[in-house]
């Protein structure tokens, strides 16, 4: 059994309260398999409703599979440096099972919440890629993600990663030291808290899925049981066939509930917490990120000191060279103050999303453990009452 769509809590959804107020509602749906082999695939409805002025209209629908949903991710990390962008369901899944319903089902939901959160955010709802994702033709989709998602989306970036190889080498050449980290106690907090949360949402996840397993294992069991009851009590007639009938029937019954709790725990507690690791990913990403601004903060800002202290030497001892080097010097301190604000403007950004997925973590996390509560509680009660329902009959039995 496939559990119905999310609460919204859990996928957030901009909501067309008030007449003429603004609102941006995006839903994933209908996935249809596409192909065959190993050239086959999953697409998907995207339905955009809105009043944003932006936007070509109050409805669009368009058709899309991962690969689109990975071009959006990608753009949106390549230009918003600072931001969590909301995490992909994984790309990679077991042959046999990247085409059950109970797989395909669970990424159009982490699809659908993974699309509702960009739209949800302040900034990146208002990207330009996200306008292209949600409402170009199929043709032009797939021009704008075969420009940019080769393997060196412009000729630059060749030339980039051959300087980086190049810096590295020469670094183990030269015996350079480490590259300069940022070390502050508030930064050194957040970094054991966010290897910390990862670990623990881990074992969390690792743990609810043998909930999972261990409801769908017991619910077979007990179909098992009930079957090889009722055969028992064929054999036997009079009452004690109709009474080992009934608690086979019963057997059956409740094989069923805990399949049922099973769906119910994957989709709305194991589920939920595989999306936080994998939002976790997210920050440690923005964390590279501002490591890496940081290292160029860092190396220009010392650069720039040691060529002010040789352009004031050549000053007095080579007046001839001073203006070139003057020059130079110029564009370097301009170079070095744009690496600081970018590394300054990241630190800020990301004091703004900490606050804002604490506050979305604990609700969708509080969420998630109310919905398991809240589960097992119906499953112990139906599981405590067909059994008691069928006390007296034994008991009647036993004595007879």
């Amino acid at each position: 059994m496939i559990s119905p769509e999310r609460s919204p809590s859990q996928s957030p959804r901009s909501p067309a309260a008030a007449a003429g107020a603004p609102f941006l509602s995006i839903s994933v749906t209908d996935p249809v398999k596409m192909g065959t082999g190993v050239q086959a695939y999953i697409s998907y409805r995207v339905i955009t409703k809105t009043n944003l002025p932006e936007f070509e209209g109050p409805e669009k629908i368009v058709i899309r599979r991962y690969s689109d949903f990975e071009w959006l991710h990608d753009r949106l990390a390549e230009r918003y440096k600072g931001i969590f962008i909301p995490p992909l369901p994984e790309k990679n899944a077991v042959e046999k099972f990247r085409f059950s319903k109970e797989f395909i089902e669970l990424r159009r939901q982490a699809l659908d919440m993974f699309v509702n959160r960009i739209a949800s955010h302040p900034e990146l709802k208002q990207s330009e890629v996200l306008r292209v994702f949600l409402q170009a033709d199929e043709e032009k989709m797939d021009r704008a993600r075969s420009y940019e998602t080769g393997i060196f989306k412009r000729p630059a970036d060749f030339l980039q990663m051959f300087k980086d190889v190049q810096s590295k080498v020469s670094d183990v050449v030269l015996g350079k030291e480490k590259p300069v980290e940022e070390s502050t106690p508030e930064y050194e907090k957040l970094k054991n808290y966010i290897f910390e949360l990862e670990n623990h949402l881990a074992e969390a996840q690792k743990q609810a899925y043998r909930l999972v397993k261990r409801h769908r294992e017991l619910g077979q069991s007990l179909a098992e049981f009930g079957k090889a009851i009722k055969l028992l009590g064929a054999c036997e007639g009079d009452m004690m066939e109709k009474v080992f009938s009934e608690v086979g029937s019963k057997s059956e019954m409740l094989s069923i509930k805990l399949q049922r709790e099973a769906d119910n725990l994957l989709f709305n507690f194991e589920e939920p917490l595989k999306d936080y690791v994998r939002a976790v990913q997210s920050i440690k990403a923005t964390m590279m990120d501002r490591a890496n601004a940081f290292r160029q903060h860092f190396d220009l800002d010392q650069e720039r000191k040691y060529k002010e202290l040789n352009l004031e030497k050549l000053k007095f001892m080579n007046p001839e060279k001073y203006a070139e080097a003057e020059s130079e010097f110029r564009e370097l301190k301009a170079d070095s103050e744009e690496a600081t604000k970018k590394f300054e403007h990241i630190v800020r950004l990301m004091n703004e999303e900490l606050a804002r997925f604490q506050e979305q973590k604990t609700a969708d996390i509080g969420l998630a453990f109310h919905e398991f509560a809240k589960g097992q509680a119906k499953l112990a009660k139906d599981i405590a009452d067909a059994w008691r329902s069928i006390l007296p009959k034994l008991e009647a039995c036993s004595t007879s």
